[in-house]
């Protein structure tokens, strides 16, 4: 039987829901390396399986399944076969769940918790996957693009969310992690080693990646990845050049800096940039 191998990869923005980012991809032989999200990560397996790791289990998304990332926790992703995985996505910012859960229990936001990486809903999957073909296909008034997110989300939230656990705080409790967080912010550019941020947090390197691992989900040279993919987001909507970029992100070259991008996002620098650019600077707010 002959296989399609290939990869489509549609992404976009809509930057009147809180600039809510929407992948439609088919990933045959690409893979995510192990990140974290600021935000929640919630689609639905169209075709194919997806596999991954996420809060010390083994995952795999078959067709139908929703499956959910929550911020700060690491995770990966590949296909379970040479057929490769098809799937819809949402990335929201954590204030859209804060705003559903005030909606739905009239008492202070908080960021809603979800235990399991792969949820089996059939209900929900549709709804989920329905609402991100109606914003792909179809230019609906904002009111009731509005109106369909907040019901997808409280919705969500009232079958699945688990009321006993929150969202962990990503090391903001931890004095040492704090500092080695904000190093890494502020130094990102520099090939700095182990050593040095190990003695800014007065801490051994082992001990500083096992903590710093354990607060945050990934390890610091991870962290330093996502900070300057970070960095490089907002250069790419200012539409500098790739080789510039590379540069001041911190990355070693071009090629590196593509080549971890796309591990990252799922999509090319490039591909990111045309997106970006085709937003209107004063309704897009760049994180």
């Amino acid at each position: 039987m002959h296989i399609d191998k290939e990869e489509k990869v549609n992404y976009w923005i809509i930057p009147e829901l809180n600039n809510l980012e929407l992948l439609h991809a088919r990933y045959i032989n690409h893979s995510f390396t192990k990140h974290i999200h600021e935000g929640f990560a919630l689609g639905v397996i169209e075709q194919g399986a997806l596999q991954f790791s996420y809060r010390g289990k083994q995952n795999i998304a078959a067709p139908g399944c929703i499956n959910l990332v929550i911020p700060g926790e690491a995770h990966d992703g590949t296909a379970v076969s040479d057929e490769g995985w098809t799937y819809r996505m949402f990335y929201l910012e954590s204030k859209l769940l804060e705003q559903a859960v005030y909606e739905i229990s009239g008492k202070m936001r908080k960021i809603p918790f979800f235990a399991d990486g792969v949820i089996k809903d059939d209900y929900m999957a549709n709804f989920i996957r329905n609402f991100h073909l109606l914003l792909e296909n179809s230019a609906i008034p904002l009111i009731e693009q509005e109106s369909i997110l907040l019901t997808m989300l409280t919705e969500f939230i009232s079958r699945h969310a688990d009321e006993r656990l929150s969202v962990k705080t990503a090391g903001y409790d931890n004095p040492a992690v704090n500092l080695a967080r904000e190093y890494i912010e502020a130094t990102y550019t520099q090939n700095f080693s182990l050593k040095e941020l190990s003695v800014i947090c007065n801490l051994s390197p082992f001990h500083l990646i096992r903590i710093f691992k354990e607060r945050i989900g990934v390890p610091p040279h991870v962290y330093l990845k996502q900070v300057r993919i970070k960095r490089a987001k907002v250069l790419l909507a200012k539409g500098f050049s790739m080789s510039f970029i590379a540069q001041e992100a911190g990355f070693t070259d071009q090629s590196h800096f593509a080549k971890q991008f796309k591990q990252i996002t799922g999509i090319t620098p490039k591909k990111y940039s045309n997106i970006i650019q085709e937003i209107s600077p004063e309704r897009a707010k760049m994180k």
